[in-house]
């Protein structure tokens, strides 16, 4: 869908990265690495969405940093359609209706650090959660995606990477 708008690869790689939550950061050859790209395609990107003022950037330590510009006009629509792309708003909407006492869903993993590796790692928090309907809900959406999803009930060892899609407010 988006890979047929965004025809360079490179570039849709970079604004899911970025997009997919306004804290992810990168620096050249960290992204060159991630991305298994060679640091002049990455280099071309960068700059062009920096131009565009998509990107800003910011030198620490003889490294140039780049983050999604979240004061630009399209930040929002952008990001959006990052999460569309991915699936992310679909996710929630339909683990919000049946699942129990959801108190909290995030996306951890690759899609948390910006990569489309195509798993979809989902960790939702709660208590009475209906794990048999999450896991069958989980299957229908990988197949309408085309992507694997795995979810996660208890929070799992070491991961940095979150995307908080859902907290429950608790009135007092």
């Amino acid at each position: 869908m988006l890979d047929s708008l965004i025809t360079s690869k490179t570039r849709l790689k970079l604004l899911i990265k970025f997009f997919v939550s306004a804290s992810n950061q990168g620096y050249l050859r960290g992204l060159a690495d991630e991305f298994q790209e060679s640091t002049n395609a990455i280099r071309k990107e960068l700059n062009q969405l920096e131009e565009a003022g998509y990107l800003t950037k910011k030198s620490d330590k003889n490294k140039i940093f780049y983050r999604a510009n979240t004061k630009h006009s399209l930040f929002k629509p952008l990001q959006n359609l990052i999460h569309t792309f991915l699936g992310i708003d679909e996710i929630v909407d339909h683990i919000l209706g049946k699942a129990g006492d959801v108190q909290s869903v995030s996306i951890i993993g690759d899609y948390a650090k910006g990569l489309d590796s195509g798993k979809i790692e989902v960790l939702i928090l709660g208590t009475d959660l209906n794990q048999a309907y999450l896991l069958q809900l989980a299957a229908k959406v990988a197949l309408k995606l085309k992507k694997e999803i795995k979810l996660y009930f208890n929070e799992p060892q070491q991961e940095a990477h979150y995307i908080n899609l859902y907290t429950r407010n608790l009135e007092l």
